[in-house]
């Protein structure tokens, strides 16, 4: 594949991010919140592609890789007199530090990577229905664990009191950072590895391919990009509950990532962005909202009826999802020589 070919694959994901960005900026201060949400839905939603778009396995435990960053970044970057106040229980190399904002989400990456390689050893070796189970097992522990156990967070209440640092700027970095490790990964020999095991796995292992290799490199990394996305996501909020990174986040952004396309970058980036401007229209809608006019006034729970019809649309009208699993790329005229070039 042509170099110009292959840049383009990141450069377009990049230009939609950044769009939404500078749209973001000339919004009212009310409704930038939105902006912001889509931009971290991006970054969460690309951590989820690494994994089950170059596998092909179905995951539902990425989600507690992005708990997991969420509450470390939210929890570290409280300051210790305030934490000892509210939350006496902690360990004390909890209560007692705190970090700074790029700090947290170095540390959400890292234990978000640390805790999909230990999740990932066992579970890797798992396809199928076995792993949907098995990994949707992941996210029921995690989500008990953070609510019930009092020494590594606030357990049933919220944790507030977190500085909410991820702008319009923050989350587009952390968007781009995302898309440009995505990019460069499923460029790189793993990944091609890794979609030679999703396209026939018993011809990938004829020719030395170790699958549960390739799909723990790719389930640590998901992880730790995962991770990093939850401590976007907490210094968004400035709060977080155990509930906002369970049931809820799990379907919303695997419907992003099957609208959009689960084979490809782009899918995971165009699916983000048109599912999250969707589901904060129709979640303003419930609380009443006009438009050109028109009051609409949807009731509790319409978001979560509209978006699983849409995902079920979408897998019957065009399975592989609004940009078919594909990549966009110039056209290879473009990167063709000239004919007369050819011959000198």
């Amino acid at each position: 594949m042509r170099p110009l070919s292959r840049l383009s694959e990141l450069m377009f994901p990049a230009l939609l991010v950044a769009a939404v960005a500078l749209l973001g900026s000339f919004t009212a201060r009310a409704n930038e919140i939105h902006f912001r949400t889509a931009l971290v839905d991006v970054a969460i939603v690309v951590g989820l592609y690494v994994f089950i778009g170059n596998s092909g396995v179905l995951s539902f435990g990425q989600i507690s890789f992005v708990a997991v960053g969420a509450f470390a970044a939210g929890l570290m970057t409280i300051s210790a007199d305030v934490k000892r106040g509210i939350m006496p229980d902690l360990f004390p190399i909890l209560k007692d530090h705190s970090l700074g904002n790029v700090e947290s989400l170095l540390l959400a990456a890292g234990l978000g990577a640390v805790f999909a390689l230990l999740v990932g050893l066992p579970l890797m070796r798992l396809s199928g229905l076995a792993a949907g189970i098995a990994t949707f097992a992941v996210l029921g522990i995690t989500h008990n664990v953070l609510f019930n156990y009092t020494k590594i967070g606030p357990g049933a209440t919220a944790l507030t009191n977190i500085p909410e640092t991820t702008g319009l700027l923050q989350g587009l970095v952390g968007a781009l950072i995302a898309i440009a490790i995505a990019w460069v990964y499923q460029l790189s020999r793993f990944g091609r590895m890794l979609r030679a095991t999703r396209e026939d796995p018993a011809a990938a292992q004829a020719v030395g391919v170790s699958i549960h290799r390739q799909r723990l490199l790719a389930f640590t990394l998901s992880g730790a990009l995962c991770g990093f996305a939850g401590g976007l996501f907490v210094h968004q909020a400035g709060t977080i509950t155990t509930e906002d990174v369970y049931l809820n986040l799990t379907f919303l952004t695997l419907a992003m990532l099957v609208v959009g396309g689960v084979g490809s970058l782009l899918g995971a980036v165009v699916g983000a962005l048109l599912i999250s401007g969707l589901n904060s229209f129709l979640t303003t809608a419930e609380a009443g909202v006009h438009v050109l006019g028109w009051k609409i006034d949807l009731h509790d729970g319409t978001h979560l009826v509209v978006l699983g019809v849409v995902m079920a649309l979408v897998l019957v009208v065009r399975p592989g999802g609004l940009t078919g699993g594909r990549e966009f790329r110039l056209p290879h005229l473009l990167s063709r020589r000239r004919p007369a070039e050819a011959r000198t």
